[in-house]
């Protein structure tokens, strides 16, 4: 059996292709029944975003943001933002990085080495940044039980700023890394 469907790449990432994202996501959402939705955001718009255009249907919307210890140097998010992301339902979590971030970049900081984590996250390099943060904020969200690994979900990152990629994911925790399968790629930069 075979299944085809389309898949939107992006001249150049970045945050022009929100919009066009999540209008992918909303169509791939109600296509697949998807019941959550993950996303990457650092200030709060992107939840916002998603929360508008996602109203129709019935998701749950879970916002990934860095973790407290980036915010010196990228900063933290809009509180304003994320208050009216909450209030509209947006669950938030701010949680360790599972690939970069964390504290095997500390090691390879002070150290030198690179850490088994770091080498996972620059091989998603190979396909986008937001390939690698859309993988490693799944594993996030299912680590602080915001989402199951029996349970197929949609997630939204994007480089830098905005979103640019999505993908359908089976999650895994960060236990069970290898038992996360990406079913599908619903939009990424070239």
């Amino acid at each position: 059996m075979m299944v085809k469907r389309e898949i939107i790449f992006f001249k150049k990432p970045g945050a022009s292709n929100t919009q066009a994202t999540l209008e992918a996501v909303r169509e791939r959402a109600k296509l697949l029944e998807i019941k959550k939705v993950v996303l990457a955001t650092s200030s709060g718009e992107t939840a916002l975003k998603a929360v508008d255009l996602l109203k129709e249907l019935d998701v749950k919307i879970i916002a990934v943001t860095l973790h407290a210890g980036t915010w010196k140097t990228y900063g933290e998010p809009d509180w304003d933002k994320v208050r009216q992301a909450e209030n509209l339902g947006v669950k938030f979590l701010t949680a360790t990085h599972t690939l970069m971030g964390n504290i095997g970049s500390a090691i390879r900081e002070k150290f030198g080495g690179l850490p088994d984590s770091e080498l996972i996250a620059h091989t998603l390099y190979c396909f986008s940044q937001g390939m690698k943060v859309a993988v490693e904020i799944t594993v996030m969200a299912a680590d602080a039980n915001l989402i199951s690994p029996e349970e197929e979900v949609i997630v939204i990152a994007g480089s830098d700023q905005g979103a640019d990629t999505a993908i359908a994911v089976k999650p895994a925790y960060s236990t069970d890394f290898f038992d996360l399968k990406i079913r599908e790629i619903i939009a990424m930069p070239r």
